[in-house]
């Protein structure tokens, strides 16, 4: 070996350092193992070629393809979390709000704005699950709350697009309120004759599904997501059961009748436009 070397040497010719290779250029399917080309499946809005996966999607990805170009415009950003129980476990609370700031570039979990879909005036909101699990506390009750307020000064249609784990515990009492909270508001959109369209992702878990992720006049969720209260395997250990294949599972749920409708991710925006122009009429400019 030595030898090979020193007679390149003498040639000339050096051996050549080995061209680093991206760590994110492959990305490995979670449910059927697939290896796919990454630049591919941004293309295909982060679904599997193969089996038709959904991966999870940042909000930013969602406004995209769902908002009218140009449109979108955000409010209610400046609202960030406190620590009314000065709650610490691993970690002090207030410690894991400014690391999930930093990591996500948002202040909470729950991003709001305006915009119109096919012409159609919207307040949308997209839940952020890498911040803490798209948790439940007061500021993102409160950013709900306002968007639907906003929904009803603007005569605006409100979709909701859900990723979430929960409640946040940090909170305690407080966060669980957001679940009456949120509710109240979504009887007075009603009751000003203005529609809630719910779309639910992978996962929508706790007491996001118990509340206003579930009471849409439109339930929509995309393929395969996991949609319940408490998760398949706690209710598994409870009942000393095994449960039903796909349980908790969009198709599951739409068998059910818990559902509405289940979209691929590349039909949202056109079956918004659908719902949009069935509860608004002839509201949008280019519907």
């Amino acid at each position: 070996m030595a030898l090979e070397w020193f007679k390149r040497e003498r040639a000339g010719v050096l051996p050549q350092p080995k061209k680093a290779t991206p760590d994110n250029l492959w990305v490995k399917c979670e449910s059927c193992g697939e290896i796919v080309f990454n630049r591919e499946l941004e293309k295909r809005l982060l679904v599997c070629p193969k089996c038709n996966f959904h991966f999870a999607m940042p909000g930013e990805k969602y406004i995209s393809i769902i908002a009218d170009e140009g449109t979108w415009e955000e409010f209610a950003h400046e609202l960030k979390s406190t620590d009314p129980l000065g709650f610490r476990d691993q970690m002090k609370y207030g410690d894991r709000i400014v690391a999930s700031m930093k990591k996500t570039g948002k202040n909470e979990a729950l991003t709001t704005g305006v915009c119109n879909v096919g012409g159609f005036p919207v307040v949308l909101g997209i839940m952020e699950f890498v911040f803490m699990g798209g948790s439940v506390g007061s500021v993102v009750g409160e950013k709900f709350a306002r968007a639907v307020d906003r929904a009803i000064a603007d005569r605006r249609a409100l979709i909701a697009i859900s990723r979430s784990g929960g409640m946040r515990m940090q909170e305690g009492m407080i966060s669980l309120m957001q679940m009456a909270k949120s509710s109240v508001k979504l009887v007075e959109l009603a009751d000003a004759g203005l529609p809630y369209i719910s779309m639910m992702t992978n996962p929508t878990t706790g007491g996001t599904t118990a509340s206003f992720s579930m009471l849409g006049d439109v339930n929509l969720a995309e393929p395969g997501a996991l949609i319940g209260f408490a998760g398949p395997r706690v209710i598994k250990q409870t009942i000393g059961q095994d449960l039903p294949p796909g349980f908790q599972r969009s198709e599951f749920l739409l068998d059910k009748g818990f559902l509405d409708r289940i979209v691929a991710r590349s039909d949202i925006r056109a079956t918004l436009i659908t719902l949009l122009r069935f509860f608004m009429g002839d509201r949008g400019e280019t519907a």
